[in-house]
Parts: C-alpha cells; structure tokens; sequence
C-alpha cells in the first residue's frame, strides 16, 4: 500500500511534464509503434551492451524510416513521441541522481560549458563568412550547436524573424550531426578507454540535442548518462541569456522582435528534474522505488529515440545544399575537439 502510494506520488510529479493530450485517441497508434521499438531496444540492449538500448532504438527506428515506413495513421503519435516524451524522461532520471554530485560538477562543468558554447558561436561566425552562408543560417546552426539543437532553433527564430526554409534546413543540419554523434561518440569513447566521468562530460558538453545527449551517454553506462545529463541540462539552460542577447542584437539591426519573454524559452522540465533529484536525495521515497522511475526513465528515452528514428528521412538529410552541412560538420567538430582539450587542461580523466 505504501509501495503504491509512492508510486502515485511519482506519477503526480512527472504526468504534467508530459503535454496533456499526448494519450489522446489519435496518438495510440503511433506511440504503440513506439512502444514496441522500445521493448526491442531494451531487449536487444541487453544482448549488446556496448550498443545499448537507446542507439539500437533510434537504429530501428532508423531502418524501418529508411524502408518507407510510415502509416498515415501513426504519424500523430510518433511525432508527439520524439517531442513530448523526453521531458518526461529527463524528469525520471532524476530519481537515480543525487543533488551533491550535480553541485560537485558545478566548476568543471561551468567552464566545459562556457568553453564548448564559445567555440560554436566562434566557428558559426568565421565559418559561415568563409563560407558566404547566410546570416539567419549562421546564427541558427551556429546556437544550435552550441545549446540544444532544435530547441534552441526553435526558439531563436522569432528572434531574427528566419523564414521556414532556413529553419528546415538549420534543423535537419543539427539533425544530422546528432544521428552521427550518437554512434560515432560511444565508438570513440571505447576505442580510447575514456572513463565514465571524462565521456559523460564530453557527450554533455559536445552533442547538440538532449535526446542524442541521452542516447549516446547512456549507451556508454549509467555514470556516464548521469555525468551528461548534469551537463547538458546546465548547457540547456544558457538558451535564456542567449536569447535575451540575440534580442538586444537583433533589435539594434532592426529585425529583433516585440516582447520577448523568458517563458517561451525556459525549459520548465529542468525545474522538475532538480525536484526529483532532491526527493532522491533526502530518501523520502524508498531507493527501490526511486531506482523503478530511473530505468522508467531510461526506457522513456528509448521510445523518445526509436520516435526520433522514425519521424527522420534519411534521404532527406542532404537535401539543403553544402554549405549549411559543411557549416555544421566544422562547428561541431569544434566543439568536440575542444570539449575533450579542455577537459585535459582541467584534469578531468
């Protein structure tokens, strides 16, 4: 009964960080698909451990995508699924982690962070003049790569007033690198022998989307995933600063626009992550229930991943010319180089 009721107490805390209407009749078939991806991608996870469950997710959801699937009446609840189901998860996660070892990364993690954002922003500028790129592109691509991938695009649109095809092709670029990102980061990291802390740290700081972040980190081992969600999530929430510049910038050149407001832009599930990570650790709720919502967590994201695969055209990805992939291929190899040198410049092995 006690088991239960903590239970409810769990569900009461992340249900609302799942948009309502995502069990709506429409989405069922989509996210059933989901569903079934994931039951395979946990399986198949198991089997093997160096893959892990949320790559071979997004690798089957990948394949079929490739194949031509995709019925007209699953497409609702795959999209809601790579969209609306992440939050949920991160906010899960949360349950596994402790409040003192998010403090004990602060420093490290600050300057990784700071370090990272500079690079892309710098590469996205030198880059995207060498380049001839367009000025809305280089800044899309260029924060995109720097904070949160489409998220970051998304909201940093209005700001400089993008039309619909430099936001497409922004997007599918970030989309691109994060697909590569998510086999290429654990092969690299095994292949190197990299510690948990040292991997998690660099997927944290160095992948653009949180889903890939997730995927990749996770795949790697469960310090790792920890160790990059604390870094990611601290790297999310410079959206807000950025923002509020990109505004102030775009509105001395004229094209910023009226009324900008942090709320559009807060990512509120942070806020119920850090919620979760303290009931965690003052054990309010007992460890094996808290240790219930993090694999919870875990396969949320692997549903999250295998929707993302789905709802991607392979074919599609170079649709949007050289320059804007070339333009991502540099910032995000930037940053990847530097987040592993500043690492070793702090000492973090």
């Amino acid at each position: 009964m006690i088991n239960s009721a903590y239970i409810l107490i769990a569900l009461i805390i992340t249900l609302p960080i799942a948009t309502p209407g995502y069990y709506s009749k429409k989405n069922l078939p989509g996210a059933a698909v989901c569903l079934i991806l994931a039951a395979a991608a946990f399986g198949l996870g198991r089997l093997f451990p160096l893959a892990g469950g949320a790559v071979i997710a997004i690798l089957l959801g990948l394949l079929l995508s490739g194949f031509g699937f995709g019925p007209l009446m699953c497409k609702a609840g795959i999209s809601a699924t790579s969209k609306k189901v992440l939050p949920s998860a991160i906010v899960l996660l949360g349950f596994q982690m402790n409040v003192n070892s998010i403090l004990s990364s602060g420093g490290h993690g600050l300057v990784l962070i700071s370090a990272s954002i500079t690079t892309a922003l710098l590469m996205a500028f030198f880059a995207g003049r060498a380049l001839s790129a367009g000025y809305n592109e280089q800044v899309l691509i260029g924060i995109g790569t720097a904070v949160c991938g489409g998220s970051a695009i998304a909201a940093m649109a209005p700001i400089i007033k993008a039309d619909e095809r430099e936001i497409t092709t922004a997007i599918s670029t970030i989309f691109l690198f994060n697909i590569l990102a998510v086999f290429l980061f654990p092969a690299i990291g095994h292949l190197t022998s990299m510690s948990d802390l040292r991997f998690g740290y660099w997927c944290g700081a160095a992948i653009n989307d949180t889903s890939s972040v997730v995927a990749a980190a996770y795949s790697y081992s469960g310090a790792a995933g920890n160790a990059a969600v604390v870094v990611k999530l601290t790297r999310t929430l410079f959206i807000i600063p950025m923002a509020f510049a990109l505004a102030a910038l775009s509105g001395k050149k004229g094209t910023g626009t009226d009324g900008f407001r942090v709320g559009k832009v807060f990512p509120w599930f942070i806020a119920a992550f850090l919620l979760t990570c303290i009931i965690n650790s003052i054990g309010v709720i007992p460890e094996q229930i808290c240790a219930f919502w993090g694999g919870m967590g875990k396969f949320c994201i692997m549903m999250a991943m295998a929707a993302i695969g789905l709802s991607s055209d392979p074919r599609s990805l170079l649709r949007h010319g050289k320059k804007p992939v070339l333009l991502g291929g540099g910032c995000s190899l930037a940053v990847a180089l530097v987040s592993l040198a500043v690492q070793a410049f702090l000492g973090i092995s």
